[in-house]
C-alpha cells in the first residue's frame, strides 16, 4: 500500500499502445502492485470530447514512431499494428473479458495475453477467437470467457471502472491514480513510483 494507504491504480485499455508499454513494467517498476482496472476508453473520450494522438494524421505517425522506438529499447517484439488500427480494430471486448478475468484474479495475466495479441502479434481485437486465444494463456475455458463477457455485472462493473476515471478527472491512459495525483503516460510511470515511496 501507499502511504495514505490506498493501493494505487493502473487505468488502460486495449487500444492503447502506451498502456500496453506501461503494462509491461508497472509491476516491476512501482514499489506497490497496483490495481489493474479496464476502462471503456471510448466513452472516456466521447464524455470529455477529446480526439487522441491515434485519430489525428498530424500526430498519428510519429506517436506510432515513438511507440515502436520504446517497444526497440525495452527488448519487447516489434510492435505489429493491427490492420485499421486504432478504430477499425477497437472492441470493448477485451475490456469486459479482462474485467471477468479479474473476478478470479487472473486481470494481470489476461490483460498482458491480451496487450501481446494486439501490439506483438497485431491482431484485431474485434474478432473473438483472437480474445480467447489471450484467455487461453491464463487457462480461462472459451465457454466460460464466452458467457462471462456478457453477464451484466462485468458490462456494469466496466461502465463503473470508467465512470470512476471520468470523475477522478483521468483525461488520457496509461494513467496511474496514487491517492488524488494522477500519472498519465508511460512515460509517468517513474513518478509514480517515486510518490509511492520507491528509492532511486
Amino acid at each position: 500500500m501507499s502511504e495514505n494507504g490506498a493501493q494505487p491504480v493502473f487505468y488502460y485499455d486495449f487500444a492503447s499502445p502506451y498502456s500496453y508499454l506501461a503494462a509491461e513494467r508497472i509491476n516491476q517498476l512501482l514499489p506497490v502492485v497496483p490495481e489493474w482496472r479496464p476502462i471503456f476508453f471510448g466513452a472516456l473520450l466521447r464524455d470529455i470530447g477529446r480526439t487522441p494522438w491515434s485519430m489525428r494524421e498530424e500526430t498519428k505517425a510519429a506517436g506510432m514512431a515513438d511507440c515502436e522506438q520504446r517497444a526497440l529499447e525495452r527488448g519487447l517484439p516489434p510492435i505489429r499494428w493491427p490492420r485499421g488500427w486504432p478504430i477499425d480494430s477497437y472492441s470493448v471486448m477485451p475490456a469486459r473479458v479482462a474485467v471477468y478475468a479479474g473476478l478470479s484474479g487472473r486481470a494481470v495475466a489476461f490483460s498482458l495475453a491480451a496487450f501481446r495479441q494486439v501490439f506483438a502479434a497485431g491482431r484485431d481485437m474485434t474478432d473473438v477467437d483472437n480474445v480467447l486465444i489471450a484467455a487461453a494463456a491464463c487457462e480461462l475455458h472459451p465457454k466460460a470467457v464466452l458467457k462471462g463477457l456478457e453477464q451484466q455485472a462485468v458490462k456494469d462493473r466496466l461502465r463503473a471502472n470508467t465512470d470512476e476515471a471520468i470523475a477522478r478527472g483521468v483525461t488520457g491512459i496509461p494513467t496511474v491514480a496514487v491517492g488524488d495525483e494522477l500519472y498519465w503516460g508511460d512515460d509517468r510511470l517513474e513518478q509514480a513510483a517515486a510518490a509511492l515511496g520507491a528509492t532511486a
